[in-house]
């Protein structure tokens, strides 16, 4: 009896081991697709798309499961991306998330994963304290953070005898952002004299700019004002005061192409990037610049890059647990994980999830053929050159 008993066992968990494997893999996409953030979030969208597609060789299956994406716009608003996420875990099963686009939008939604104990993939928010003192264990991030923007810029731009102002959005991306600036900065040599924030919406900086300016007019050397921004077009409303009499620069990291048109204003500007399409020469994106191009008859932008690279990430993990996604297992096989992007390498630090990776300094050029500046690359900071601070006290 015990031996039939044994063998009926058997039997179920045979038949049961093909239907788990069969099982789709759903993966809930929470980006801003309304707001500010639209463009963020459509190459996100664009990207994640066309990572799964390369990552799994065109088939939309990892290790048996067939990929489903569970799409949700968070309309860059903290409270719908907190419900929307809750939702994804509970009402849509999902086995976990990416997003968000806005790194309020992201901070909302980081305890949502710790009180379901599911995981959540932050992408492309870039605030430090997501990874900081806001991060859980439960929160893996692809996207670089505000201190790799920091850091590489500071490296970019930081010489002896530079003197800096910086201008930031006055919400936890510029403020973040200015501090590990500040903090990387202590080392080049270049000198901090004046910290500007004004709203995340704002459109007229011509208050913030004269107190710039009164700044850097007692001071020696080379001044230069950094300009951390994300959407809006703040350069050229600083350019437009001219700053250029009081010989003053302008400095800032890289944006989406149509940002980028504005930089045409700054031929040899310099600066740091998180992307470029036409810098990294590695095999994933060589196929994302041919697949964009032919799909949409122009290149991958910075945010097209994230999301190829968060839905590069999310396959090779459920490839190195053979399909398992239970939280604890996705985890252990995260943690230290290395995995290939259309940056190259990046790697998950086991102390804070964060996904380190290059980033790419840079000297601008105008090419009339284009309409937007070139970031002509000038040097690769590599993972080992960015020396990224651990801000969490795990």
């Amino acid at each position: 009896m015990r031996l039939k008993s044994l063998l009926a066992a058997t039997l179920l968990l045979g038949l049961a081991a093909p239907a788990l494997a069969q099982a789709p893999l759903k993966i809930a996409l929470i980006q801003d697709k309304t707001g500010p953030l639209e463009a963020y979030a459509k190459q996100m969208v664009t990207g994640f798309n066309l990572g799964i597609e390369y990552a799994t060789h065109g088939t939309g299956m990892v290790a048996g499961r067939k990929i489903v994406i569970v799409e949700k716009d968070s309309q860059t608003k903290p409270d719908l991306g907190r419900t929307l996420l809750s939702e994804a875990y509970g009402d849509d099963k999902v086995d976990f998330a990416v997003g968000g686009s806005s790194s309020a939008v992201a901070l909302a939604m980081l305890p949502v994963a710790q009180e379901e104990k599911k995981l959540l993939i932050v992408a492309p928010a870039v605030a430090d304290s997501i990874t900081g003192d806001k991060w859980n264990r439960y929160i893996f991030r692809t996207s670089r953070n505000s201190s790799h923007d920091a850091i590489s810029n500071a490296l970019a731009i930081g010489k002896p005898g530079v003197v800096i102002a910086t201008l930031g959005q006055d919400y936890a991306f510029g403020r973040d952002g200015v501090a590990a600036f500040k903090a990387a900065l202590a080392g080049t040599g270049a000198k901090l004299v004046h910290e500007e924030y004004a709203p995340p919406t704002a459109t007229d900086f011509t208050a913030p700019a004269q107190r710039i300016f009164d700044a850097l007019a007692k001071e020696q050397g080379r001044k230069i004002i950094w300009v951390i921004w994300a959407g809006g077009d703040p350069m050229s409303k600083l350019q437009a005061l001219n700053p250029g009499r009081l010989g003053i620069e302008l400095s800032s990291g890289g944006n989406i192409l149509p940002a980028m048109a504005a930089y045409k204003q700054f031929p040899g500007m310099e600066g740091a990037t998180n992307y470029y399409y036409d810098i990294p020469k590695n095999p994933a994106n060589l196929w994302l610049v041919a697949e964009h191009m032919k799909r949409f008859n122009s290149p991958p932008d910075f945010f097209t890059a994230d999301g190829m690279s968060a839905a590069m990430a999310a396959v090779a993990a459920v490839e190195k647990t053979k399909g398992v996604t239970d939280t604890e297992t996705l985890i252990a096989a995260m943690e230290g994980m290395e995995f290939q992007t259309p940056k190259g390498r990046m790697l998950f630090r086991k102390d804070d999830h964060q996904a380190l990776q290059s980033m790419y300094g840079f000297k601008i050029k105008v090419d009339p053929a284009l309409a937007w500046a070139v970031p002509e690359l000038t040097h690769e900071f590599t993972l080992d050159e960015i020396k990224l601070p651990i801000a969490n006290k795990r």
